[in-house]
């Protein structure tokens, strides 16, 4: 009798419940496994590159490689526009953000595939895993701003026309919506490959096609007069990095009616992905 007496006084500190709300976004919960964020974010960072020469400065040679090599392909491309400015400028610009959006969105999708042994054997929210790996990349993106920093200051010191504006302080706005449409697509198609694993071969495919609807290597105004010019619109990636080309150079096609747009998606995309990334993670260890 004392023991069943001691066993009714007892309070846990934590309880585990099966999740009735698919909009279930613990903040709290996610706050106590604040730690492990923390773990997952320098595995992240630190896997990538270890045991390689140059390390983390891979971080910075790929976007400047990638930029070179597209500078090279359409130099003697009259028909693209970089707006008067510099290509490799104009380039980076656009590339900085795409890059960081497609490999965000890659390593989300694989959430379930890849965690598949983690998530079978101990018990912590799953969303940690995705908000992870979104920050571990922004990491990644800082030492990348600062190469694109360096290169403005270059080609200022040889005349080229920057003009920064103030729609350079919606950055930290514009980078946001990056993350939550990045992480927001990836959790969908991880939470879709579980069951239909030919998603998993198409990401990457569908990847390099949608740049080419985005304007990374060109400007929106290019196809202003074209029926291209209301499909590409309304990729939500291309408001942000108009915006962001803007605040740098000043020009370009920045609305906020874009801008609000982009945010809408982003926000309506995170609220599905957190419903189908709840849904599956109920069930997905007896499918995966």
């Amino acid at each position: 009798m004392a023991i069943m007496k001691d066993k009714s006084k007892q309070k846990w500190s934590i309880i585990i419940r099966s999740k009735s709300n698919l909009l279930d976004f613990n903040l709290s919960e996610l706050w106590r496994y604040k730690d492990l964020i923390r773990m997952f974010i320098i595995r992240d960072f630190t896997a990538v590159y270890k045991q390689t020469i140059l390390g983390p400065i891979w971080y910075i040679l790929q976007p400047l490689l990638t930029t070179i090599v597209y500078a090279v392909i359409f130099k003697g491309v009259p028909q693209m526009s970089s707006e008067g400015q510099p290509k490799m400028l104009f380039y980076m610009s656009g590339l900085l953000l795409w890059n960081y959006f497609s490999i965000n969105l890659i390593k989300n999708s694989e959430t379930f595939y890849i965690n598949s042994g983690i998530f079978g054997k101990v018990y912590f929210p799953r969303l940690t895993v995705p908000i992870a790996t979104t920050i571990s990349g922004l990491l990644a993106l800082f030492f990348q701003l600062l190469l694109l920093f360096v290169t403005i200051l270059y080609y200022v010191y040889h005349g080229a026309k920057v003009q920064l504006n103030y729609t350079l302080i919606l950055f930290p706005y514009l980078l946001m919506l990056v993350c939550i449409l990045s992480m927001s697509i990836g959790m969908i198609v991880s939470s879709l490959t579980t069951k239909y694993r030919d998603l998993k071969h198409l990401v990457g495919f569908g990847i390099q096609l949608a740049m080419w609807v985005t304007p990374v290597l060109y400007p929106l105004s290019q196809f202003s007069d074209s029926w291209l010019f209301s499909i590409i619109r309304m990729n939500p990636m291309s408001a942000i990095i108009e915006t962001f080309r803007y605040s740098i150079f000043g020009t370009g096609t920045f609305t906020m009616y874009d801008l609000v747009y982009s945010s809408i998606m982003a926000f309506s995309l995170l609220i599905v992905g957190i419903i189908i990334f709840n849904k599956t993670e109920k069930n997905f260890i007896d499918i995966i």
